[in-house]
């Protein structure tokens, strides 16, 4: 192993990755523009060629781009399951289940988020979820900051599904397929879906004796009666109205509910089977889904246009972060960084770099875009604990699950500023209602995350 960094490559790798986080904080100009102009001037400044900075890209982009055909069908594959109403049954049920007490309600929060982040996206998940719930949370007196809080932890806990943004970006970090990644995290998202449950009981418990001393203050007036069919008939006439422009277009006969079904089931167990290719598996799905839920040509056409957008957005990072990467990488500058961190950190600690940043995921979300987190400080962490001989995947899980729970806490996240407009809440309000219960909730998954093997100490 190099003991010896080479100066130029280090300053010139910490000058490109400092300003390209502080670009992405700063927001004035798009993750695309950070990412692809920033290294490509730096590498110029180097003496590097046109050769070069093209070799470099095109090492970049052989190791994203399985992840971008991948995150684009996917995106399609589920927006075309939201257009047919998929999940829209099975929150309504949910919410008739809750019967307007409050511990069912909190436990159905959690429930109706992680199944509403299914599809990866935290708007449509705010959307779905908010707008439903909110009455119930009015109507029991309940505090809006409390829904806030759960739809946003379960949805960053769903979050780790191999077609989200935080996975994706560490699958093309450390070049391994998003299903391959995510394989592993199956069982910590069970334990920790048990885990939210559990402090959504202790928090509805919390709830309710705030509710009664308001109402023993004479605050607030004791509940009445809460009328959960209402609210549920609300929910589903508004996801009809939203979709008023594909009645009797789609094909909405009971056997193609379930046999939209079983194209989910069929997709994601021949994806996390290994069985076909991630990006394949979405193409074949979406082609399958097209068919059966529209008739004409036309109509899939349009549906593809209405969703391209979103897939699209991303797409476009990640390709942009090619370019990030493969000059970092193949420059050698990542690389001499690393060598200098390790001058620096004591061989006591290095062995821990990965869980110790990990647990400061959730305040590094604050601090940072997702974008710098996962494209600037992943890698640089990667290279210098594997010097320690920490495995890449092990560090990736550690700061993919010390991050992940603090996204929509994050006034970086622009999901989290729907949520915060669909609740009629304040950002400031919500950060200091949440922020504390999010971090330790995600010290606690890390900490299972080690129990469990995924992240190797």
């Amino acid at each position: 192993m190099t003991t010896e960094p080479d100066l130029v490559l280090t300053i010139a790798g910490l000058a490109i990755i400092a300003v390209t986080v502080g670009l992405l904080i700063w927001g004035r100009v798009s993750p695309v523009v950070a990412m692809a102009l920033v290294p490509t001037v730096g590498a110029i400044v180097l003496g590097f060629g046109v050769g070069d900075l093209q070799s470099f890209f095109s090492s970049g982009l052989d190791q994203v781009m399985n992840v971008v055909v991948m995150f684009i069908f996917a995106i399609i594959f589920f927006g075309i399951l939201s257009d047919a109403g998929l999940f829209d049954p099975v929150i309504r049920r949910l919410i008739l289940m809750t019967r307007g007490r409050v511990i069912l309600v909190v436990i159905g929060t959690v429930l109706i988020g992680a199944l509403a982040h299914l599809d990866g996206a935290g708007a449509t998940t705010f959307l779905l979820t908010i707008p439903a719930l909110l009455p119930l949370y009015r109507a029991l007196e309940m505090n809006r900051y409390l829904l806030l809080l759960l739809v946003s932890l379960s949805a960053a806990l769903m979050n780790m599904v191999p077609w989200g943004g935080p996975l994706i970006r560490a699958a093309s970090v450390i070049d391994v397929e998003p299903g391959e990644l995510y394989r592993p995290l199956i069982p910590l998202q069970g334990v920790g879906l048990l885990l939210l449950i559990g402090l959504a009981v202790l928090l509805g418990l919390r709830e309710i004796r705030r509710i009664n001393a308001q109402v023993g203050s004479g605050t607030v007036q004791s509940a009445s009666a809460v009328d959960v069919y209402e609210i549920a008939d609300d929910f589903s006439q508004r996801q009809l109205q939203e979709r008023k422009d594909l009645v009797g277009k789609i094909n909405a006969h009971p056997v193609i509910y379930w046999l939209n079904i079983v194209v989910v089931i069929a997709v994601i167990t021949t994806m996390l089977a290994g069985w076909l290719d991630p990006a394949f598996s979405f193409v074949l799905g979406v082609a399958v889904l097209l068919p059966l839920n529209f008739n004409s040509a036309r109509l899939q056409i349009d549906r593809i246009k209405e969703h391209a957008p979103n897939a699209l957005m991303m797409a476009s990072v990640i390709i942009a972060a090619a370019v990030f990467l493969g000059v970092l990488n193949e420059s050698g500058m990542l690389e001499n960084v690393a060598l200098a961190m390790l001058q620096i950190i004591p061989d006591s600690v290095g062995q821990y770099l990965h869980v110790i940043v990990g647990t400061l995921g959730v305040p590094l979300d604050m601090l940072t875009s997702t974008d710098a987190y996962y494209f600037s400080v992943l890698p640089l962490v990667e290279a210098t604990a594997g010097q320690f001989g920490v495995a890449a995947s092990s560090t990736a899980y550690a700061l993919l699950v010390g991050n992940i729970i603090g996204t929509f806490v994050s006034p970086f996240a622009p999901a989290a500023w729907l949520a915060i407009g669909l609740a009629e809440a304040d950002m400031g309000k919500h950060i200091r209602y949440s922020f504390a219960i999010m971090w330790g909730f995600s010290i606690i998954l890390l900490l299972v995350a080690v129990l469990l093997g995924i992240v190797q100490v």
